[in-house]
């Protein structure tokens, strides 16, 4: 008898890829594995789901996964599909932050990516619960997704609660602007360390709108989880309840063939801008946008989101910006509050497909949340008052950064600001800088080398800005660079300029004292300089790459520019 017809004998869905492991006479071996781990043969009818966990002690965002884990296990085993749970890694940025090790974070979205899908794919697994904590494990998940094309759920582990001091909420933001604050004489030490001890009181990932929970809203938005699950804080009780139901919406997709390719369009990439610029969101989900677009093959290029930006007002006022965190938006009906709004206000597609089967419309009408007029809540404004009239996004472009560079408008930010730079060829160097307390009002910082090839990595400057803030400067001092913002940087900080150093980018050509303009109503980044003049500054110019073996020589080798997402795999896909 032919494998095949063994296959459609054994009474198991034949088209299922796990049956390629599960079936047959020579899959004996196999099975016998599975055997040993306490499967048994209505387990090895049934569709095999990975549940892809990267929990670890590194850092409270994931420290709870395996818990999270464990009731999406439960929801697929009870929905009839067999759940395979497997482990991937994972960077803390909060510990990395300002250390060299910062590097390793954004290869982290990729290795996660890869791993996941090198699971999948040696298994033959027929679908996904992925699950993600810190920053790029939603991203990497997703993109994971993505690359596989398997029936697919993502499940957020959830935010931490706010911790408490000094009679107020605070955040890990908080103790990082402490750091500025007391090189300026404006905080004890003794403050810091009381601050350092209430910031984070347990589980989950930063609060505010960072990365975490800007990525974690977009991924109900573009349709990959169901709808309202970014919401509750990660020791919550229904954390655990939304884990369950992914696990059963994940053998609901399964049965019918519901891919990331069914779902993933240039409208859902449209929604999940809308909702990023709305809210605030981390100037990393532009990078990881356009990244899980190239996996997607969606046509997506960094001007969208001034486009978007342009027409979306920003309607939810949460930190870094504002005082609020999630948690205060979940109390009041969570992420479809915004979704709500913006659709009624015909800025989302209604019609774009979700992970449940629903489009967007649909979903938001059985959830029905409550319009932003009926609530009692100070930090979100109606698309018709809202906080600012277009959405917190820009990109600037100029013959500073000729592909393009990120900002967010956080608060009232003045919108133009000239001088002359300081620029520094290293994060540390300009840490330094801003720790001996050499910064002034009206100041323009440069920081390069950091870009997705030349860090390698593109390393996050929160303890950069975070220093500048302290020191009572986040309005009125300018910072750019070919590295990267944490969504937890506030003020006047424009990142991804492109092209980077590495690659012979303008920012290379900098000296200190070239008279840079910042314009956002022009979004505008340059530099006095001729074509003429910065391509005789850069004649010479020939850098080396910074490591020569290991992991970070690899991807200094394959990233690609922050314009496109910096991605090291685009648009690949296996069957």
């Amino acid at each position: 008898m032919s494998k095949q017809a063994e296959r459609e004998e054994s009474g198991k869905d034949p088209n299922l890829r796990s049956s390629e492991v599960t079936e047959g006479t020579d899959q004996a071996p196999s099975r016998a594995m599975f055997r040993a781990m306490g499967y048994d043969d209505e387990d090895l009818q049934s569709p095999m789901v990975g549940v892809a966990n990267p929990a670890a002690d590194i850092t409270p965002c994931n420290v709870h996964l395996d818990d999270v884990a464990e009731s999406a296990y439960e929801g697929i085993d009870a929905a009839g599909g067999m759940p395979i749970e497997f482990g991937t890694i994972t960077i803390s940025d909060a510990v990395s932050m300002g250390t060299e090790g910062m590097k390793a974070s954004l290869i982290s979205r990729e290795v996660i990516a890869d791993s996941v899908e090198l699971v999948s794919f040696g298994e033959r697994m027929d679908g996904l619960v992925t699950i993600g904590g810190c920053d790029k494990n939603m991203p990497g998940m997703m993109m994971a997704s993505i690359r596989t094309d398997l029936p697919s759920v993502f499940v957020y582990g959830g935010s931490i609660m706010p911790g408490e001091h000094g009679g107020r909420e605070i955040t890990i933001q908080n103790v990082f602007e402490g750091v500025g604050a007391v090189a300026d004489g404006e905080m004890t030490e003794g403050e810091l360390d009381e601050m350092e001890r209430h910031a984070c009181p347990g589980a989950g990932s930063c609060g505010g709108m960072f990365t975490a929970n800007t990525m974690a809203a977009i991924s109900e938005t573009i349709g990959l989880a169901p709808l309202g699950s970014s919401g509750a804080p990660a020791e919550h009780e229904d954390r655990y309840d939304i884990a369950q139901e992914a696990g059963e919406v994940a053998l609901d997709a399964i049965e019918n063939d519901r891919k990331p390719s069914d779902i993933l369009t240039r409208e859902s990439f449209e929604n999940a801008i809308a909702l990023q610029v709305a809210t605030g969101g981390s100037t990393n989900a532009v990078l990881h946008l356009l990244a899980m677009a190239a996996e997607a093959d969606v046509d997506l290029d960094i001007e969208t989101f001034n486009e978007i930006s342009k027409r979306t007002p920003k309607i939810a006022n949460l930190q870094p910006g504002g005082e609020r965190v999630m948690n205060d938006l979940f109390e009041v009906g969570g992420i479809p509050v915004v979704l709500k709004a913006l659709l009624d206000a015909d800025l989302l597609h209604g019609d774009a497909m979700t992970v449940t089967g629903e489009t967007l419309a649909e979903g938001l009408e059985r959830i029905d949340p409550p319009a932003i007029e009926e609530l009692d809540a100070d930090f979100l404004y109606t698309v018709e008052e809202p906080k600012n009239e277009q959405g917190a996004i820009r990109i600037l472009t100029g013959n500073l950064a000729p592909d393009g560079a990120v900002i967010k408008i956080t608060g009232e930010d003045h919108l133009r600001h000239e001088g002359p730079v300081r620029i520094f060829d290293d994060e540390e160097g300009a840490m330094e800088y801003v720790q001996e307390g050499n910064v002034e009002s009206g100041d323009v910082i440069g920081i390069r080398n950091e870009g997705p090839q030349g860090g390698p990595g593109m390393r996050e400057m929160l303890g950069v800005t975070s220093a500048v803030a302290g020191q009572g400067h986040a309005e009125d001092v300018a910072l750019f660079t070919d590295g990267r913002f944490s969504g937890a940087t506030r003020g006047f900080s424009i990142g991804h300029v492109a092209p980077e150093a590495f690659a012979g980018g303008p920012i290379a050509a900098l000296e200190d004292g070239d008279t840079i303009t910042i314009d956002i109503d022009e979004l505008e980044l340059s530099v006095d300089l001729t074509d003429e003049e910065i391509a005789e500054r850069l004649e010479d110019y020939d850098p080396e790459p910074q490591y020569d073996t290991g992991i970070l020589a690899k991807y200094h080798r394959d990233f690609g520019s922050a314009s496109n997402g910096a991605v090291t795999n685009p648009g690949a896909k296996w069957d």
